[in-house]
């Protein structure tokens, strides 16, 4: 069948779209923004983000980028999502899992109460101390009780002791991934019926959907089964609620009910 000057112009104007749709989108698994351009995320951190963004995070933010594992920071975004949400549920006791530099622990210590408490845990101190001098200076050093070394062992210990369950408002978990579900098994006991869970990177870059060849970084493709495995078990524990936000790189909201 023939096709008509309208049609082909149709077609020919529907291909660059779909080329123009191509090129906004990231081409490789592994960007730290789900969203489908950089232009719209751009939008949303000149927007929103940054204008509100306190100095010290705008500080420790910039420090970070310059570090060889920048990749690790939590977004600006979510940064900022984090600060409302432990104001949201009045958190006053707060866990952790997962510092590095302190982007997301300096969120979380500028939202709690002057008496608000952060036990934070990180196999690498130094990279914790990259960011201290800027959380001393935002005075509230004071509300982090910084541990250095596996987490499991320091939950074993928690959770041995019933007088701790129960007992944390808000829980935050951005560490290794192969582990969060032996995290959420002690967790779940740590964490106050009404308390809030938050894991990170419960998207992880886009991979969770992506076709086996699609091009993913090795560290992205290693996890994506651990992953795939926590969002399987979240979603069919009968003892919270969930909501997965495509915040920074994906993160769920577990709030306790029983």
């Amino acid at each position: 069948m023939a096709t008509t000057t309208a049609e082909a112009t149709k077609t020919s104007s529907t291909n660059v779209e779909d080329k123009q749709s191509q090129n906004l989108r990231h081409q490789e698994v592994g960007h730290k923004s789900l969203l489908q351009s950089d232009d719209l995320y751009q939008y949303i951190l000149e927007t929103s983000v940054y204008p509100r963004e306190p100095e010290s995070m705008k500080e420790l933010r910039e420090v970070t980028a310059k570090h060889p594992w920048n990749i690790m920071t939590t977004s600006a975004d979510e940064g900022q999502f984090l600060n409302m949400l432990i104001k949201l549920v009045n958190a006053k006791n707060t866990m952790e899992i997962g510092v590095y530099t302190g982007y997301s622990l300096l969120a979380t210590a500028l939202a709690l109460p002057e008496d608000g408490k952060i036990l934070a845990m990180d196999v690498n101190r130094e990279n914790y101390e990259l960011g201290l001098p800027i959380i001393e200076k935002a005075g509230v050093a004071h509300k982090i009780d910084f541990r250095e070394g596996p987490a499991l062992p320091v939950l074993d210990q928690l959770v041995a002791d019933e007088k701790n369950h129960g007992t944390y408002d808000f829980i935050f978990v951005d560490a290794d991934k192969d582990n969060y579900i032996n995290y959420h098994k002690r967790l779940i006991d740590l964490v106050k019926v009404g308390g809030v869970i938050g894991y990170d990177n419960t998207l992880w870059n886009g991979s969770v959907v992506a076709p086996p060849d699609a091009p993913m970084r090795k560290y992205v493709r290693y996890y994506r089964d651990f992953v795939l495995e926590l969002n399987k078990a979240l979603a069919a524990d009968p003892r919270i609620e969930i909501c997965m936000l495509p915040v920074g790189d994906g993160i769920t909201i577990c709030r306790r009910i029983s």
